[in-house]
């Protein structure tokens, strides 16, 4: 028996398609995949050989209103429609494309989707996550430091107390006990102060060379590990002072950097280890859903063995460390900063390359 919707395939005219970042799709006149070019098999996760016998909307949850301007463009309503959508898929991200949908001119009605995955949707979408898991980690970080707070320095009152109670007989023997409570408790209370200090010292505003602000860096991380480490420097020098905290900003470059220096011990004893601060202007920048004409864009990239998979995605979560004996609280405090500076943190991280990128607003 012959089959009615015979499989797709790749037409030598068609080849130049396969060069395009965009996701080329022919649909017959039954909504049919007839054809799809390389970078819609990456999209759709499929290849066209599978694709070949569906209709495009089986493929999503929420097909109604592709189904309804694919449609629309087979009554040659339009000549080409453009238009952002959301396609839901089970259990997997949903695809946030911009659509340019076209009815192709023959008797076969067939239709021409391009689609470009929405990459700056897909990163403002993650820029409100983290803000808003930056904002949840605040309070709690706040509400968990003042609950610690309280009854540590009782445990270290009584402690003292019991000190001074302790029989002259067995003082010596005792008051190892009394010291371990009173050295623990201080030690916490250590821990609390510095979950508390972003928010309780004041935003101390003036105009910052970002570029001294690298060089104080490299300056201590180069004295902390003086030999088998190299720090490079790619600056744009055209770069304009800003309004900002510098020893904030400081902070903030000084946990990234000496966090990348401790990863790369290995690389340090083996003489290769290497560290790259590289600044930027970057244009049309928009940070927390605010558009900014001009912005900073500061890299901290390193050569270690970059971040474990399954702490890559709560490195900015406090508590959170990749090295044993680590507090996790360096990127949460750098994350703290730069937000307070109405900026954002981000990472790329894989065997080999780290980027922490830094975009911060300019006037």
């Amino acid at each position: 028996m012959t089959d009615s919707h015979p499989p797709a395939f790749r037409p030598p005219h068609l080849a130049g398609l396969d060069l395009l970042a965009s996701a080329v799709i022919v649909l017959d006149h039954e909504g049919r995949i007839s054809y799809a070019n390389a970078a819609a098999e990456n999209l759709l996760e499929s290849s066209l050989k599978a694709l070949s016998r569906q209709k495009l909307t089986a493929l999503f949850s929420n097909p109604d209103e592709l189904a309804g301007i694919c449609a629309q463009a087979r009554e040659h309503k339009f000549s080409d429609l453009r238009q952002d959508l959301s396609l839901e898929r089970l259990g997997r991200d949903p695809l946030r494309v911009h659509s340019i949908i076209s009815a192709l001119d023959g008797p076969e009605d067939s239709i021409l989707i391009e689609l470009r995955e929405n990459v700056q949707q897909l990163k403002l979408d993650r820029e409100e996550r983290i803000l808003d898991q930056s904002q949840v980690n605040k309070e709690l970080i706040r509400n968990l430091a003042h609950e610690i707070k309280n009854p540590l320095g009782g445990i270290r009152g009584a402690a003292q107390l019991l000190e001074l109670e302790l029989p002259a007989l067995h003082l010596s023997e005792l008051r190892e006990y009394t010291q371990v409570i009173i050295k623990e408790a201080d030690r916490l209370q250590t821990l609390v102060d510095r979950l508390l200090a972003p928010h309780r010292r004041p935003h101390i505003v003036g105009d910052v060379n970002i570029h001294e602000v690298c060089e104080r860096v490299r300056s201590l991380i180069l004295a902390e590990f003086p030999s088998g480490l190299t720090i490079s420097r790619d600056y744009d020098a055209s770069i304009p002072e800003f309004r900002g905290d510098k020893e904030q900003l400081i902070q903030t470059v000084l946990n990234i950097a000496h966090n990348a220096a401790q990863a790369l011990s290995d690389r340090i004893e083996a003489g290769d280890a290497e560290l790259i601060f590289k600044t930027r202007v970057a244009r049309q920048v928009t940070l927390a859903k605010v558009r900014y004409g001009l912005a900073l864009d500061l890299h901290i990239i390193d050569n270690g063995p970059g971040i474990a998979p399954q702490i890559r995605d709560r490195i900015f979560y406090p508590l959170v460390s990749g090295r044993e004996g680590g507090s996790g609280l360096g990127l949460t405090l750098a994350q703290t900063f730069v937000q307070q500076h109405l900026g954002v943190i981000e990472c790329e991280s894989r065997p080999g390359y780290t980027d922490f990128r830094i975009v911060l607003p300019l006037p």
